[in-house]
Parts: C-alpha cells; sequence; structure tokens
C-alpha cells in the first residue's frame, strides 16, 4: 500500500529536521572536544569519547529512514535530491563526530607543555562555524551560503598550514630539551598536536562537503562536489 503523500512530506520535512538534530549533537561533542583539550579535562574527554555511540545510532535511524522513503514511494527529483543530500550530510556528520573523538584521544595523553603559541581554539571555532553554517545552508536552503563556506575553506587550510609551520619552525629552532624523556615527550606532543590540526582541517572539508550537496540538491549544481 502506498505511503499518503501528506504523510510522505511530513517525513520528509521531519528528515530534514532530524539532519539538523544530529548536527546539534555532534556540534556540541566537538565543542566538548576542543573544551577538553584545552583545559586537560580527562573526565570531559571520556564524555566525549563515550558519546561517540550515542551518534553512530542516531546515524543509522536516520539512514534507515532515508532507505524507507525511496523504497515506499518513487520520489521525485528534487524530493529524492532532498534524500540523497540528507544521507550525504549525515555520512559527513558522523565523521565530524569521530574526529570529535579524535579529540577525546588525545586529551588523555596532552600535555602542551611546549608550542603555548599555536591556538587550536580558534581554528576549532573556524572550522565548527563552518559546519554550522553549512547546515543552516541545508536547513534555510540558501545556497549563497553555500559558496561563502566553500571560499571560508581556504581561508581555514591557512591558518592550518600557519599552525604546523609555526610548530616545525620551533621545532627546527632548538627547543630546550635536556635528557631523553623530555625529547620523547617533545615529539609526542609534536605528533599530537599536527593530528590536531589536520583534524580540524579535515572538520572544515566536511562543512564544505555538506555545503556542496545542499547546493546540490538546492538548484542540482555540483559546482562544489569533488
Amino acid at each position: 500500500m502506498s505511503m499518503p503523500r501528506k504523510d510522505y512530506q511530513e517525513r520528509l520535512q521531519d528528515l530534514r529536521a532530524d539532519v539538523v538534530g544530529m548536527s546539534d549533537l555532534v556540534l556540541e561533542r566537538l565543542g566538548m572536544g576542543l573544551e577538553a583539550l584545552e583545559k586537560k579535562d580527562e573526565d570531559l574527554a571520556w564524555k566525549v569519547i563515550d558519546g561517540d555511540e550515542e551518534v553512530n545510532e542516531v546515524y543509522l535511524e536516520i539512514e534507515q529512514e532515508c532507505v524507507d522513503l525511496i523504497a515506499l514511494q518513487q520520489p521525485v527529483a528534487g524530493d529524492l535530491r532532498l534524500i540523497a543530500a540528507s544521507f550525504k550530510i549525515i555520512t559527513d556528520l558522523e565523521r565530524i563526530a569521530d574526529l570529535a573523538t579524535n579529540l577525546g584521544d588525545y586529551t588523555l595523553d596532552a600535555r602542551r607543555t611546549y608550542f603555548s603559541e599555536v591556538d587550536i581554539q580558534e581554528v576549532g571555532e573556524f572550522a565548527s562555524d563552518m559546519v554550522r553554517d553549512s547546515v543552516r545552508a541545508y536547513e534555510e536552503e540558501t545556497p549563497e551560503l553555500c559558496h561563502e563556506i566553500d571560499e571560508r575553506d581556504n581561508e581555514l587550510d591557512a591558518m592550518c598550514e600557519e599552525a604546523s609551520e609555526r610548530i616545525m619552525r620551533d621545532l627546527i629552532s632548538g627547543i630546550d630539551v635536556e635528557t631523553d624523556e623530555e625529547v620523547e615527550h617533545l615529539l609526542e606532543e609534536t605528533s599530537r598536536l599536527l593530528l590536531t590540526i589536520r583534524d580540524l582541517e579535515r572538520v572544515g572539508d566536511h562543512g564544505v562537503n555538506i555545503a556542496a550537496r545542499t547546493l546540490y540538491m538546492l538548484e542540482n549544481d555540483d559546482e562544489l562536489i569533488w
């Protein structure tokens, strides 16, 4: 028996709301991960790590809804683009949650004895805002914002490159370490901080992906998809 059209349209609206709700959850986890890293808060780090299961459950629920909507009624082109975009977007959100979990893991080992001038929070907040605005473009159907987010990605890349270069300059210039243990700690912190920067750059990339899928959903324009 086919799904009544009214119910079908209501489910499409609910799907969009569920995707936005998932983004709120993921961005909360990302913010917690950044805060845990800044404050070296291991309890908060564990909350981020343990909370990844909740994100995965939400992802699977929305994924199933996308499948059901396609299976129960053949969507018209516009509706199909909404469903397909929603599925792609929740995939990006799930991966952002994984990156937030990485921040929790880094916190458990973090010392931040060195490289105090590198502002991880600034990079993290910039990347988070990109994701937040990309989801807003999806929710409010704003194609102009999609292009703006794509342009912002260049700025994020430059911030990440500058932070990485600062770390390497400090390392090459000779940080004062004396014992083998201090050398080991320095190398571990260098690696962990570079990984953190890389992960935050990837958060921004996922924000661009969300904007790209939103633009395609709204205007059948694949310009930003890569």
